[in-house]
């Protein structure tokens, strides 16, 4: 199987081009007892994705438009997105192992109770996206991405690794995140640095979270005051 090594995690990508395995197009992403196995669906272009209690197994979804999606108790195995729009996507209650999200506009997403292990998102807009109560039960990695005005609330991010992202005004809220390896990005913008217990940084990154610190605590510096006040 194929593998890519992040900072200090080694994420175990789809098996989607091992020999005598067949990807057979597709017209919906709804089949049969709500799977859909050994598929491949391209360049759809929808007003709305509704999919719930639903199974993704060895596929690859391509070019996917949706203004609209919502996505509840799902399990996807070894499934690669690629240049798709999720629009305005809320996804709750699933289960993702060995998934890839590449080259994906996913922006305002709420992200919801969701369990990742081998998940690597890659080249993709994710600014505004709020991930509440997700959990990195393996390897999980973010690479160059744009987190803008991301959040992060009551996630279990142990252990993954954020790899030259945008964090502006990215925020950290309370969770776990022991190991999150944040080296490789620039952390002086960064929101909820008190929660940041435990994470792997770079010494040369001291800097930039104290600026990150100062700037959320507000303070004032004496040598600023006006002396006649």
């Amino acid at each position: 199987m194929d593998s890519r090594t992040f900072g200090s995690v080694t994420l175990t990508l789809p098996a989607l081009d091992e020999p005598g395995l067949y990807l057979s197009s597709v017209e919906s992403l709804e089949g049969g007892r709500g799977i859909v196995q050994d598929f491949q669906y391209v360049d759809a272009r929808l007003r709305s994705l509704d999919l719930i209690e639903a199974q993704l197994v060895s596929g690859r979804i391509t070019g996917l438009r949706t203004a609209r999606a919502h996505l509840q108790q799902m399990r996807l195995n070894s499934v690669e997105f690629d240049g798709c729009d999720l629009g305005s996507v809320t996804w709750r209650d699933s289960k993702l192992s060995r998934v890839v999200f590449r080259n994906c506009k996913i922006m305002g997403a709420g992200m919801d109770e969701l369990v990742l292990e081998d998940v690597l998102f890659e080249h993709c807009q994710l600014s505004y996206a709020a991930f509440d109560k997700v959990r990195a039960t393996g390897p999980v990695a973010f690479s160059k991405c744009v987190l803008t005005e991301a959040s992060f609330t009551d996630c279990d991010l142990t252990a993954a690794v954020l790899n030259t992202c945008t964090l502006r005004a990215t925020e950290f809220g309370k969770g776990r995140y022991q190991d999150l390896d944040l080296r490789a990005n620039d952390l002086s913008a960064v929101r909820g640095v008190a929660h940041l217990s435990k994470v792997i940084i770079n010494r040369a990154q001291e800097l930039e979270l104290a600026q990150a610190l100062l700037a959320e605590l507000n303070v004032t510096y004496g040598e600023d005051l006006d002396p006649d006040r």
